[in-house]
C-alpha cells in the first residue's frame, strides 16, 4: 500500500502510533504532527516506557525538536489572491517583498514560494523572521539519542525501486480507486503524495503499468535523494551518521551500537 502503514508483523513486535490516524481528506501540517507527537511522547513518558521516532521528513522532526515560527493565521483573502497566482508572478512578487527568500527557494517551488509570499503580505515580516522567534521544541526537555542513516545511494535507489514494485502489487491500486472514488480535492496531500498520481494516471488509462511504475519509482528516488541531501547537512554535526547498507544483522547491531554509545 502507498501509504506503508505497518504490517500485522510488525506491529505484533512493537506498538506503533500516529499511522493511520488521520483521514485522507484532512491535512496534516508539520505544527499538526509535533503537536500529535508531543502527546504522545508525554504519554509513553508517563507509562514509563521509551519511544523511538522513526522516520524521513526533516521538517517535521525539526519542528517537534526546535518548535515552529508563530505566524499568526493567513488573512484568507491574501491566502486566495497568493493560491491563484502562477508560481512564476508568485516568485517575481516574492524577489521584491523577500529577496532572500526568493533566493534560496528553487522558482519551481510552488508551496513554499506561495507559503513565503503570503506571510510576508499578510503580516508586513518574512518568514525567516518569524522562524528566528521558533516555539515549543520539546529538543531542550528531553534526552535525545539521534542516529541518522545515510547507506550507499545505489544501494538506499534499489530499495526504493523494490519498494515502489512492492507497494504497486500489494494494495496500492485498490488504495488510489478508494481516494478516487471520494472525489477529493486534487491540492490536498494526500492525492500529492507519492504514487498516487503516477498510479491515478494509470487507472485512467493515460500511463501503462510499467509506465506508471518507472514514474512512481523515478518519483520515490528524487524524493530519497532531497532527504539524504537534507539528513546529510541539516542536521547538527555531532549526531552520528551510518554509512553502511543494513542488509545484515552484523551492520544493524553496528548501528544500535552508535545509539548506545553516551558519545
Amino acid at each position: 500500500m502507498l501509504s506503508a502503514r505497518p504490517g500485522p508483523d510488525e506491529l505484533a513486535r512493537a506498538e506503533h502510533r500516529l499511522f493511520g490516524t488521520r483521514d485522507a481528506a484532512l491535512p496534516c501540517s508539520a505544527a499538526d504532527w509535533a503537536g500529535e507527537a508531543r502527546e504522545v511522547l508525554a504519554e509513553v513518558h508517563a507509562e514509563g516506557r521509551l519511544p523511538i521516532l522513526v522516520g524521513g521528513t526533516g521538517l517535521y522532526l525539526r519542528t517537534l525538536l526546535d518548535g515552529i515560527a508563530p505566524v499568526p493565521p493567513i488573512d484568507p483573502a491574501v491566502r486566495a489572491e497568493v493560491r491563484a497566482g502562477s508560481t512564476a508572478d508568485n516568485h517575481g512578487r516574492l524577489r521584491v517583498l523577500d529577496p532572500e527568500a526568493a533566493q534560496r527557494l528553487r522558482p519551481s517551488d510552488t508551496t513554499r514560494i506561495a507559503r513565503a509570499l503570503e506571510v510576508v503580505l499578510s503580516t508586513g515580516r518574512s518568514l525567516a523572521e518569524w522562524q528566528a522567534e521558533r516555539t515549543g521544541g520539546i529538543g531542550g526537555e528531553v534526552e535525545l539519542r539521534p542516529l541518522i542513516l545515510l547507506p550507499p545511494r545505489e544501494w538506499l535507489y534499489a530499495r526504493c525501486d523494490a519498494r515502489f514494485a512492492e507497494m504497486l502489487d500489494g494494495g496500492a491500486v485498490e488504495e488510489v480507486e478508494a481516494l478516487l472514488a471520494r472525489r477529493l480535492d486534487p491540492d490536498l496531500p494526500a492525492m500529492r503524495a507519492i504514487g498516487v498520481p503516477e498510479t491515478a494516471a494509470m487507472l485512467r488509462g493515460e500511463l501503462t503499468r510499467e509506465e506508471a511504475l518507472a514514474a512512481g519509482q523515478q518519483a520515490t528516488r528524487r524524493y530519497a535523494k532531497r532527504q539524504y541531501t537534507w539528513f546529510t547537512h541539516q542536521p547538527p554535526a555531532e549526531w552520528p551518521r551510518f554509512t553502511e547498507p543494513l542488509d545484515n544483522e552484523r551492520a544493524v547491531e553496528r548501528a544500535l551500537a552508535l545509539l548506545a554509545s553516551p558519545d
